[in-house]
């Protein structure tokens, strides 16, 4: 029997990424940091689904919660990334009801560092304050892995 091959996770709950066996020793020894300037959400209409992007206020960069782990592919070895999702906050929460964990900035040491406890890395698995938040539907040019344009971050036309 051909094997099939195993896809690595590109998300991990928030509430369970400390105690599934898949996430539980990434989440204790191998964390990362995603780095962003803004993600995509989609909210069901009745002409389809619009996407929404969300970013900080400000536009600069934040990094989003990770986890690593080494996967097997097809026979190969390749360095897998999941990001931690939790409760979306009330901005996010008004298109999808998760959202991927963003950290505060003074919290990436806390985060990286090999000391920090499970209580302590938990504790910063909590929705990002939507006061610090924007959102806006955007082209939904972004719908497609083709486009890989400015198009894909800029406001939708109304």
């Amino acid at each position: 029997m051909k094997e099939k091959p195993k896809v690595p996770h590109i998300n991990a709950r928030a509430e369970t990424v400390h105690k599934l066996p898949l996430f539980r020793e990434g989440f204790a020894k191998r964390r990362c940091l995603v780095p962003a300037t803004g993600f995509y959400e989609w909210q069901k209409r009745e002409d389809g689904k619009q996407p929404y992007r969300f970013c900080r206020k400000d536009l600069e960069p934040f990094a989003f919660a990770g986890i690593w782990e080494f996967a097997r592919l097809g026979g190969e070895d390749i360095l897998s990334t999941a990001m931690i999702v939790g409760e979306a906050n009330p901005l996010v929460g008004a298109v999808h009801d998760r959202m991927p964990v963003m950290l505060m900035s003074e919290d990436y040491d806390r985060w990286l560092g090999p000391t920090t406890s499970v209580d302590d890395l938990k504790a910063m698995l909590k929705p990002y304050d939507a006061a610090l938040m924007e959102a806006y539907a955007v082209n939904r040019a972004v719908n497609s892995v083709k486009n890989d344009t400015e198009e894909c971050t800029e406001p939708a036309a109304d």
